[in-house]
């Protein structure tokens, strides 16, 4: 049982299922992997949105953007959208493919932030806070188990972790751990705002994606 838990907090690969594309490529994927990386990408924008509503620390990559915002004076719509091409230009030492999905990423979890953003529980206690901050964490794992799964293409921050991954073989857990950790405490020098949700997501994100794909591999194969 304690080796299963570790396999699937530690994988070093993609699952490649009957309904995953053929490769990132792919412009004419079937209706059966589409509708599991918009399934993934839904989930994602709502744990995405879980995280916010909360309210007890936004996602490292968040705070960088934020960081950036103050020393730059720029917008963090334009921070993030400037943050997203360095992150995309990484992607060519890593020969990481984009596809659909990468397009699809940035649009529809914003979409589903906005939409989402009203009707999800904005809780005042904290044990609450806290519950809702793992929950969140947990559905952006599983979210992104189906979207990379479906293997048309990571966005461009999950691109550098499928990159470092294929050029290292370490685990999925690590590199998004070293990642986390890496831009959290960049954007907390930077002056971006740091909380106890933060902290979590910083240090679970990596393990719930592994998780995640671990168990779409398992029941969705």
């Amino acid at each position: 049982m304690l080796k299963k838990i570790i396999y699937a907090l530690t994988l070093k690969a993609i699952p490649k299922l009957y309904w995953s594309s053929s490769h990132e490529y792919n412009l004419k994927p079937k209706i059966i992997t589409v509708l599991y990386l918009i399934f993934g990408l839904i989930l994602f924008g709502l744990g995405e949105t879980l995280i916010v509503t909360a309210n007890i620390g936004v996602s490292p990559w968040f705070v960088l953007h934020q960081g950036l915002s103050f020393i730059t004076g720029y917008t963090i719509g334009v921070t993030t959208f400037l943050v997203s091409i360095i992150s995309l230009l990484f992607w060519f030492p890593l020969k990481q493919k984009p596809g659909i999905a990468t397009i699809l990423n940035a649009i529809l979890i914003s979409v589903v932030i906005d939409l989402s953003l009203p009707f999800l529980p904005k809780p005042d206690i904290f044990l609450l806070q806290l519950f809702q901050v793992i929950f969140a964490i947990l559905i952006i794992g599983i979210g992104s188990g189906f979207y990379l799964a479906a293997n048309l293409g990571p966005g461009p921050r999950d691109g550098l972790m499928t990159g470092i991954n294929k050029q290292t073989g370490l685990s999925f857990s690590l590199i998004r751990l070293v990642l986390e950790l890496s831009v959290v405490g960049l954007g907390f020098w930077l002056g971006g705002i740091v909380g106890i949700g933060t902290v979590l997501y910083a240090v679970g994100i990596g393990y719930s994606v592994s998780l995640g794909l671990f168990l779409v591999g398992k029941f969705y194969k």
